[in-house]
């Protein structure tokens, strides 16, 4: 046993495949942006009001997963936290929050309170009102003559999770701000986000927006030679494998991120079967290891009402059954076994009860069911009844591995809270 391990570690302290596996990581800020010019040149020229001690227009940025946005409004930050260092009359707060962090976004107390630790303040996890924790936060922000940029990124899952009342509270603020300014830089992957917010909210919010559109399969390419030779040793890449990485990644809306995790899971798999380079099968074998990890993150940042609806999917899947007989009592789903929305609804309404939970009205369960459907977790079909109408029939369309992985998170999920 001993000597596997040495064996393996020892081929791990060779370093066969890569030079510097951190450029791959989304974390990386790189030197230049490219072809994204145009957007962080929007950006900074939006923002460069602040360095005369102006408060810039709020800002929104959309456009699909792995489009540049948070490299870009990141990378403009850095430039303006370097000049504003040599002004004295007033202080530059840039702090970035990622809205899709679970145990942060899911209530506005605890966006605001992250915000204030952010701040250097601090308040109690739980049992303040709202109010008191505004109250702390305009104290912290108005502390000392200061401009301060929130970046909120992935503001939709917030929006998703709590109300959009939240972001019209935060717009206002400045009207209690007597030394301080505050501005807003809005993320989302979600290109639809603004069409749905009230109209209040949208104006005070998007007083400035940009587009991030999808990168196609020729700029994904010169973006992963560009990384790669950072990466990988000469030589590592076998013929065709950039070039087959961004067209998995262009099927995907141009994600870029997505293309750099394929190469870094492919340069993984290498180093774990042994090989002298990274195949074309390894990019394979990612993007399949990319897809089920995928599903389980989408699970993972759902709120409670979602992950609920799933559940009841997965156990009326599992069981056959319905809501009493699943939890110890009598009865049959049908006799066919198929689960359609309203098995699922009943099921849904028991564990509401169980866990104490709001219950949703049948027609926002079916949209969630059919949100499922369009991430390829279940297969939705509609069914002809002739007379008696149409019925949707749902089945799972992920593997009994990972059912059980994603059970496991969600029971984690319901345990927690």
């Amino acid at each position: 046993m001993t000597n596997n391990l040495d064996k393996i570690f020892e081929s791990f302290d060779k370093k066969l495949i890569f030079k510097d596996k951190s450029v791959l990581q989304t974390n990386y800020q790189p030197k230049e942006i490219i072809y994204r010019d145009e957007q962080v040149n929007q950006i900074a020229s939006i923002l460069a009001p602040i360095l005369r001690g102006e408060k810039p227009s709020n800002l929104f940025l959309y456009g699909k997963t792995g489009t540049g946005k948070t490299l870009s409004v990141q990378y403009v930050r850095d430039s303006l936290l370097k000049r504003a260092g040599k002004i004295n009359d007033f202080h530059l707060r840039i702090e970035y929050l990622n809205c899709k962090l679970k145990k942060i976004s899911d209530t506005e107390y605890r966006i605001l309170a992250e915000l204030i630790k952010k701040l250097g303040g601090s308040v109690p996890e739980t049992g303040l009102p709202t109010e008191s924790v505004y109250s702390r936060f305009i104290e912290l922000v108005d502390s000392e003559k200061q401009l301060v940029i929130l970046i909120l990124d992935e503001i939709d899952q917030t929006v998703k999770k709590i109300s959009d009342g939240f972001l019209y509270n935060l717009t206002r603020l400045n009207s209690e701000l007597s030394k301080s300014q505050i501005c807003i830089v809005g993320i989302s992957n979600d290109l639809t986000f603004l069409d749905n917010l009230d109209p209040r909210v949208r104006s005070s919010l998007s007083e400035e927006e940009i587009i991030f559109p999808p990168y196609n399969a020729l700029q994904l390419r010169e973006i992963l030679k560009t990384r790669a030779k950072e990466v990988f040793k000469d030589g590592i890449l076998s013929e065709g494998v950039i070039e087959k990485c961004a067209a998995y990644a262009a099927r995907e809306h141009g994600d870029a991120r997505r293309a750099l995790d394929l190469l870094r899971i492919a340069g993984e798999l290498a180093e774990r079967d042994g090989s002298k380079k990274v195949l074309l099968k390894h990019i394979d074998e990612s993007n399949s290891k990319i897809e089920r990890d995928k599903i389980l993150d989408v699970v993972k940042s759902e709120p409670k009402q979602f992950q609920l609806v799933l559940y009841s999917i997965i156990k009326l899947a599992q069981k056959g059954k319905n809501p009493q007989t699943i939890l110890g009592q009598t009865g049959e789903l049908n006799k066919s076994d198929a689960i359609f929305t309203g098995d699922v609804y009943n099921y849904y309404n028991v564990l509401c009860s169980k866990y104490k939970s709001d219950v949703l009205t049948q027609r926002r369960v079916s949209d969630i069911i059919q949100e499922f459907d369009m991430l390829g977790i279940i297969n939705v079909k509609v069914i002809s009844k002739g007379r008696g109408g149409r019925m949707r029939e749902i089945k799972l369309a992920v593997t009994s591995n990972i059912t059980e992985k994603i059970k496991e998170i969600i029971e984690n999920s319901l345990n927690y809270n």
